[in-house]
C-alpha cells in the first residue's frame, strides 16, 4: 500500500526530478485542503511504484511555498522530469487528478 510523500527542502528535488510526481501544498487549517486529502490518499495507493505522490505543508515548508510561486491552497503542481507540466489550484475531483498523472506516464 502506498502512502503519500511528505515534501521539504532536502527531499523535494529527489522525489520531483525523475518520472512523474503530482505535489500537493496544503496547510491543516485549509477546508478544500482537509477535503481532498483522502484523495491524495487514495492516490499515493493507486499509482504506488508509477508516479511520486507528494505533500507539502505550507505552514512548515514556506520556503518551496515561495519557490514555486503558491499563493492559493490547495495548489497541485505535476512534474515530470523535474518540469512543472500541469498545475491545479483549488480542489478538484480524483478523477480529474488521475487524468493529468496518467497523461504524463
Amino acid at each position: 500500500m502506498g502512502k503519500y510523500i511528505e515534501l521539504n527542502n532536502e527531499n523535494f528535488k529527489a522525489s520531483t526530478t525523475e518520472g512523474v510526481a503530482l505535489v500537493d501544498f496544503w496547510a491543516p487549517w485549509c477546508g478544500p485542503c482537509r477535503m481532498i486529502a483522502p484523495v491524495i490518499d487514495e492516490l499515493a495507493t493507486d499509482f504506488d511504484g508509477k508516479a511520486n505522490i507528494c505533500k507539502v505543508n505550507t505552514e512548515e515548508q514556506g520556503e518551496l511555498t515561495a519557490e514555486y510561486g503558491v499563493r492559493s491552497i490547495p495548489t497541485i503542481l505535476i512534474f515530470k522530469d523535474g518540469k512543472i507540466v500541469d498545475q491545479i489550484i483549488g480542489a478538484t475531483t480524483k478523477s480529474i487528478l488521475e487524468e493529468k498523472i496518467n497523461a504524463q506516464l
